[in-house]
């Protein structure tokens, strides 16, 4: 028998013990929302209803915590995020080479151009909502504005894990956070106030600008590099043009160099795709680590 919903939450958190904490997440966030609602519901149908009573007849109808636990362990055990790790070849020389056919390294690499995007727009909006927000305090209407923004801040971090599980591979969550519906608005934004989550989400809507601006000064500076060595031979044998000016002189390369200088940009542009890989994999780990609260 449970007499409060956080004695539910509590027993369904330690049947879910050892699961990924996103799966955790999603499952004490529906709990949550449910069993509120349907309490709500209950007392606004009856204002005498027990509550705990009441809270029987809910937790019958919506599950056990053993059950609830059992159905999500089996809806994550048929799904999994899009970009399955693939199989390593057994020969370095494989794995070095074969990350071309890795689904992981490609979607790092465009997740490391989407970064800058979505990192410069967060800071933005993350600075510019606190600012506003802090300004406005002084009069009523700056508590519904500042409510407004953390609830949008708590949508931005729902995005940006789907975006980190789309690209990167890593399982994030899929349901957003309780967000006290049924409060009063200064309440609820009291709740979201003192709530670690809303921190650490702004948090990383900092940081994010930081790395993205990183990600996108490597991106174009390893492929304009690449690229110019491999095009080295074309520009001086077809255009006639050579790769170097210096006062008015060209220098051409001989044409045994051509192989050398095609081989260095491919291989150096492979050597990033597989430290793009691993940028990927720890860029996932950190988001993980910031937005699942659970």
């Amino acid at each position: 028998m449970f007499n409060t919903i956080e004695e539910y939450l509590d027993a369904l958190k330690e049947e879910m013990k050892g699961d990924d904490s996103a799966l955790v997440q999603d499952a004490l966030a529906d709990a949550r929302e449910h069993l509120t609602s349907a309490l709500a519901a209950a007392h606004g149908s009856n204002a005498d209803l027990n509550e705990v009573d009441a809270l029987k007849s809910i937790v019958d109808e919506y599950g056990m915590p053993e059950e609830t636990a059992s159905a999500y362990k089996e809806v994550e055990r048929r799904t999994s995020p899009s970009l399955k790790q693939t199989v390593k070849s057994q020969s370095w020389i494989g794995r070095f080479f074969g990350v071309y056919a890795d689904a992981r390294a490609w979607g790092a690499l465009l997740y490391m151009l989407i970064a800058f995007i979505t990192g410069v727009f967060y800071f933005t909006w993350a600075v510019t909502g606190v600012s506003v927000s802090v300004s406005f305090l002084i009069f009523i209407f700056g508590f519904p504005v500042a409510l407004l923004f953390l609830l949008s801040v708590r949508g931005l971090a729902l995005l940006e894990g789907r975006l980190v599980e789309a690209l990167l591979g890593v399982r994030m969550p899929r349901r957003p956070l309780f967000s006290h519906q049924g409060m009063k608005w200064f309440d609820r934004l009291k709740a979201l106030l003192t709530d670690k989550a809303t921190w650490l989400m702004l948090l990383y809507m900092i940081v994010q600008f930081v790395l993205g601006v990183i990600y996108f000064v490597c991106i174009v500076t390893v492929l304009s590099i690449s690229l110019s060595f491999i095009a080295l031979p074309f520009i001086q044998e077809f255009f006639d043009q050579g790769a170097i000016y210096n006062n008015g002189v060209r220098y051409f390369f001989p044409t045994w160099s051509y192989p050398l200088f095609a081989l260095t940009g491919f291989l150096l542009w492979t050597i990033f795709m597989n430290i793009a890989r691993g940028v990927g994999q720890l860029h996932g780990r950190f988001a993980k680590w910031i937005l699942v609260t659970e």
